[in-house]
């Protein structure tokens, strides 16, 4: 694998009051009303220097996320906090593109207890425990479930590039098998042209390498049809999961 792939990996939580979103910012944000303008200030206010589609996509995260926040009837604070949430579960996604949609899911309900629960100063009681559920149900019907699309715009494809290399022992392996199989060919057939000795050194090579290149394939597509098989388990017992979220916020003393 590539080292520049990144693994997925649990994340940490961790407050995201005025994180991304100044009082100034906010202050701006809540008095444009039409979606271009908005647009343009979410831009500069997360710095969003993009191509497209990835630009259009990110913006258009962020304005329903300022218009979800808005229905809801969120104060500055709190929609500050959930603009940086719904920002640091993308990047989460975006990280890798392996399959993390598990530890996403999890570090998104991290992120909202630090936001719930009164315990300074690691978390807030920012939200209460129905609008930590809106917020849940939120990101779930308008991120999670389009999980897969997000990674496919923003990260990218995966290909396993698979060469054969041969060691100096495969080499005297060879040899030897093509040595003997000569003096066998010798013993049995006494007249040859002067081209079959040549055709006889190159022969037992070319074969035994097709042979390996051969098993090596059938290996592989095992293999592979395998993590096919496992990939698919997880992935329909992660969307069993995600069919039905109940959040358990406790509080913490």
């Amino acid at each position: 694998m590539d080292a520049t792939i990144k693994l997925p990996q649990a994340l940490k939580a961790k407050l995201m009051l005025w994180t991304d979103a100044s009082f100034h910012d906010m202050e701006e944000i809540d008095n444009t009303q039409s979606v271009p303008d908005l647009e343009r200030v979410l831009c500069r206010v997360f710095g969003v220097d993009l191509a497209e589609p990835k630009r259009g996509v990110v913006l258009e995260l962020y304005v329903q996320t300022v218009l979800f926040c808005r229905k809801c009837s969120f104060n500055k604070e709190q929609t500050s906090a959930v603009l940086s949430i719904i920002k640091s579960v993308h990047e989460a996604n975006i990280e890798t593109p392996l399959n993390n949609i598990e530890q996403c899911f999890s570090y998104c309900k991290e992120l909202l207890l630090c936001h719930s629960v009164r315990r300074p100063p690691f978390s807030i009681n920012l939200f209460g425990s129905k609008e930590a559920d809106f917020i849940l149900k939120y990101i779930y019907n308008s991120y999670m479930r389009h999980y897969k699309l997000y990674k496919y715009i923003f990260t990218p494809q995966v290909k396993l590039d698979l060469s054969l290399t041969y060691s100096d022992e495969d080499s005297l392996a060879t040899e030897g098998a093509e040595a003997s199989l000569k003096k066998e060919d010798s013993t049995d057939t006494q007249d040859t042209s002067l081209t079959e000795p040549e055709e006889s050194m190159l022969g037992p090579t070319s074969e035994l390498k097709a042979m390996i290149e051969t098993e090596v394939r059938e290996q592989m597509m095992r293999v592979s049809v395998q993590l096919d098989k496992r990939m698919k388990e997880i992935a329909d017992q992660q969307h069993n999961t995600l069919d039905s979220p109940h959040p358990n916020h406790k509080t913490k003393k």
